[in-house]
């Protein structure tokens, strides 16, 4: 996408939501551009559907005989029906005769859900405008206001060009994925806490995707807006992506945006939910790839009762209830295919902490032997903490004597304003490190299982990594001389400032 659409819907939010927090107006404006999408998709797909009889979509809907064929053809191939009155250009028509339209698009944006009710489509489609409140007062103190605010939103969208007749590009799609970007950057922590940046979910997705041409299902576990498991869908071709997001809010904006990447419903499977006190997706599954960006060091529930259950009990040990981190991995692992990969951002403490996690951590390496790699970011590189993060790579498909490869790309990466970011150059060289497992000075090092059990499984990458630089050794004739002519400088000095009291008729001071 071009900065110049960039710069022009950011400039629209930008001017739009006033006081408004930037987490909230992002259910407004995301809401809008993805029901305007829908409209235009379903119109374009009913007028091509309709070629043959001549008509169009909204000429075929006035007649009694097409309308249940077009409402069956459409839910069936799309997942959900808009009728012609309640389309965005239907909308944007009456915006532009400045007519009140809050109760229209309510009604059009209740439709939309409700008609995938009872259909295959239903669990995709279901509540997915509940955020787009229109009766809020923060869109203004009277209907009124409102409506003048919404008029503008919509007006502002329909300028854009979205080139939805483009099969070759994702304009769209990318300027959702921006805007999503932006909202959790401006917002800080509480987006933030919806999305994972663009670079960090190249790297998980170039690495669980490594050497494949597809895969047939990836899994987010705690999966946001579904950015991570579109990313692994840009780098091969996923036959079926699977989620759980526990925020209703952004479990909705997940929905959208696979929707919005024209993926089809029949090939998601996005639920709400705690995945790890009530995980939605069935207990035999089994996944391909399975990349997660989990809240770090959540609090949950670490119920005694989690030792019966498949995905915990071998460990013996539960993750502590104010650090759920090792939850997550013990869940993911459950989850992952014999001949999968796995990739989870994480705090650094989950390399040495103690306890319940080094039990657990020492299972995972030393009895199941599935930590495949350890790759150790730049602080600073998430929106809203400052805190170092690591990738962990886990494969349970490694052979008995295969080493474990430790990256440190800590050092490397470019500032931007109060942020740090990871350059193409960085993300390439940690994925082709990581591919070739190379060793490279000061920069990765591959592990046996003896020098860990060493370090009696305490993962900290600076053990295994050695990025000590030594300083140029001080030649202590020089340091002498230096001192004496500083002295003999000084000497000087003090003369200097003797010489301008006296002419004062001031005493000297004493150094």
């Amino acid at each position: 996408m071009n900065n110049n659409l960039e710069a022009k819907l950011w400039a629209v939010a930008d001017e739009l939501r006033g006081n408004m927090d930037a987490s909230e107006f992002k259910n407004y404006m995301l809401g809008l551009i993805f029901y305007r999408y829908l409209s235009e998709r379903i119109e374009s797909h009913l007028n091509k559907e309709l070629e043959n009889d001549g008509i169009t979509f909204a000429q075929a809907y006035e007649k009694e005989d097409y309308k249940e064929d077009l409402e069956e053809e459409a839910t069936e191939s799309l997942g959900y029906f808009v009728e012609p009155s309640h389309l965005y250009s239907t909308i944007v028509t009456k915006c532009t005769k400045r007519e009140f339209i809050l109760d229209d698009l309510a009604e059009a944006l209740n439709t939309i859900s409700n008609s995938s009710l009872g259909h295959e489509s239903q669990d995709d489609f279901s509540n997915l405008f509940e955020d787009v409140d229109l009766t809020s007062s923060k869109l203004g103190k009277n209907p009124e206001k409102r409506n003048e605010l919404v008029t503008k939103i919509i007006l502002h969208l329909n300028d854009i060009d979205f080139e939805l007749e483009n099969d070759e590009v994702d304009i769209l799609g990318d300027a959702y994925e921006y805007l999503i970007s932006k909202f959790a950057s401006d917002a800080g922590k509480k987006a933030g806490e919806f999305y994972t940046p663009q670079e960090v979910s190249k790297i998980l997705a170039k690495i669980v995707s490594l050497n494949k041409s597809e895969l047939s299902s990836v899994y987010d576990p705690t999966c946001g807006s579904g950015s991570l498991l579109l990313r692994v869908g840009k780098e091969v071709k996923v036959g079926n992506f699977y989620g759980q997001e526990l925020n209703q809010t952004t479990y909705n904006l997940a929905r959208m945006n696979m929707i919005l990447h024209d993926i089809d419903y029949k090939a998601f499977d996005i639920r709400q939910g705690d995945t790890l006190e009530e995980p939605q997706h069935d207990t035999g599954m089994r996944f391909n790839a399975i990349v997660a960006n989990p809240p770090f060091s959540a609090k949950w529930s670490s119920d005694k009762s989690f030792l019966d259950d498949e995905r915990f009990g071998a460990y013996g040990k539960l993750a502590p209830k104010s650090k759920a981190d090792y939850a997550f991995v013990q869940h993911m692992i459950y989850h992952l295919d014999e001949n999968g990969t796995m990739g989870i951002v994480l705090p650094h403490g989950v390399l040495f902490r103690g306890a319940a996690e080094g039990i657990i951590r020492k299972y995972l390496v030393d009895e199941k032997n599935y930590l495949d790699a350890v790759i150790g970011l730049p602080a600073n590189i998430f929106y809203g903490t400052s805190i170092p993060t690591v990738i962990l790579i886990f494969k349970k498909c490694r052979s008995e004597d295969q080493d474990i490869l430790f990256i440190d790309a800590s050092k490397e990466f470019e500032k931007v304003k109060n942020q740090n970011k990871l350059r193409e150059e960085d993300i390439e060289k940690i994925v082709n490190t990581y591919a070739n497992r190379e060793e490279i000075e000061k920069y990765s090092h591959r592990a046996t299982l003896d020098e860990i059990k060493e370090n009696d499984f305490n993962l900290n990458i600076p053990r295994y990594v050695d990025t000590f630089e030594e300083e140029e050794p001080v030649i202590l004739e020089d340091v002498i001389k230096e001192l004496k002519q500083i002295n003999e400088d000084m000497k000087e000095i003090d003369a200097e400032i003797k010489k301008y009291c006296d002419e004062l008729g001031i005493e000297a001071p004493i150094f």
